[in-house]
């Protein structure tokens, strides 16, 4: 499951899109100008945007260069603009994909699909020692946690459990799992403990940051 952002004006294909991204089981955040999409990117984490470009207030090209400016978050730019001129453009501000539309819905999902699976490949440790996924910043040295750059104040178990998933993003972890490594209960323990701080995780930092793999754990949401 990942976390999109829909930035488009045209409330049909809004609508559209948010309907095949829910039924392939991601969770959707919708805004209908420029200005609403860059506060809907800074809310919470994300795994995708995607991005018209003839935007109210402000145009798609200057919320992607926004964007870069702050995450590397994938962007696909889904535009009427077909001009190879404005494809340069798009892929110059660092744009991961561009679609033109009329457009395919399904050929949309698998492109993005193919966004998500590429980012998820790359590993979130960085050179100098944090852990990054999206917009969230992790320090297992200095036992920090950032989002867009402002420190978020975890418990001790919260940034355990997270450093662990931020640690490895591609694994599953089971809630008996969880309370091994992190509670070092080896045995019976009341496995709704994990989901408490799972949910208080998600309300510091978002929904999309722990994603739920349905009856058996947890998993790092951009993963």
């Amino acid at each position: 499951m990942a976390h999109m952002l829909i930035i488009e004006d045209e409330p049909a294909i809004r609508t559209v899109l948010a309907e095949v991204f829910k039924n392939a089981g991601h969770d959707v955040t919708l805004a209908a100008d420029g200005m609403e999409g860059v506060a809907a990117f800074r809310a919470e984490p994300l795994d995708l945007v995607v991005l018209d470009l003839m935007l109210p207030k402000i145009d798609g090209f200057a919320v992607c260069e926004l964007i870069r400016q702050e995450s590397d978050v994938p962007v696909m730019m889904l535009t009427a603009l077909s001009a190879e001129a404005d494809e340069l453009r798009g892929f110059e501000l660092l744009a991961d994909d561009y679609v033109t539309k009329p457009f395919s819905v399904k050929v949309v999902l698998q492109r993005a699909e193919a966004l998500l699976r590429r980012a998820s490949h790359q590993h979130c440790a960085e050179p100098d020692g944090l852990l990054r996924c999206g917009n969230v910043a992790l320090d297992p040295a200095g036992r920090t946690v950032s989002l867009h750059g402002r420190s978020v104040e975890l418990t001790r178990t919260e940034f355990d459990v997270l450093e662990l998933l931020m640690t490895h993003p591609g694994r599953v972890y089971t809630r008996d799992e969880l309370l091994a490594l992190v509670w070092h209960y080896e045995f019976a323990s009341d496995p709704k403990i994990v989901n408490i701080h799972v949910m208080n995780i998600r309300k510091k930092l978002g929904a999309g940051l722990v994603a739920t793999v349905r009856g058996i754990g947890y998993k790092l949401g951009n993963s």
